[in-house]
């Protein structure tokens, strides 16, 4: 029914600005999935949740500053960092297992695993006894850095290739362009 309408040999002549324009005008809309105003009141809380987080996190944190000791003596040391650790495996292999199986998630679980990898390679060389900064350090630069740097820019390519794949984006416009809704 739709050849006589929409043939293959003229989507293949069509440019790229016309093609957006084609999957713009076919995708399902927003408000068969949930009406506006329910994503209008979901926009403004999530809004308004980081931006008053935002601003609380920037006293709180000067305060932090001023007040904490240098030294501390930490309870459940062993179970932070293996908790730790076992998230970041968790999240290694859930990215594994995506790439293998070549999921969209992807994107999400290599990205939480390179901020993971930086966050790790950040509290060992901050916790570090002085002997053992240099390992810290080591380690940091030259394993956890470069793998976080390796995952995150890989999940970024991912979306880039997607929203170029789908005409979301143009091949040579930045990332943060992409629409998150129309």
């Amino acid at each position: 029914m739709t050849d006589a309408i929409l043939s293959d040999e003229l989507i293949a002549t069509m440019s790229p600005d016309q093609r957006r324009e084609l999957i713009r005008r076919l995708e399902r809309p927003l408000e068969e999935l949930l009406p506006a105003p329910a994503l209008r009141r979901i926009r403004r809380l999530r809004l308004v949740l980081m931006s008053a987080g935002s601003a609380a996190l920037i006293p709180w944190t000067v305060y932090l500053g001023l007040t904490l000791p240098d030294r501390y003596v930490s309870y459940d040391w062993t179970a932070t960092w293996v908790g730790f650790d076992v998230l970041l495996l968790m999240f290694m292999a859930a990215t594994a297992v995506l790439g293998l199986f070549r999921r969209q998630l992807v994107m999400m679980a290599a990205f939480t695993t390179g901020v993971l990898l930086v966050c790790d390679a950040w509290f060992d060389v901050m916790t570090a006894a002085p002997g053992d900064t240099w390992f810290s350090v080591l380690t940091a630069v030259l394993a956890e850095l470069p793998l976080a740097v390796l995952l995150i820019t890989g999940a970024l390519r991912i979306l880039r290739l997607t929203a170029n794949r789908f005409w979301l984006l143009g091949p040579r416009a930045p990332l943060w362009r992409v629409p998150l809704l129309p």
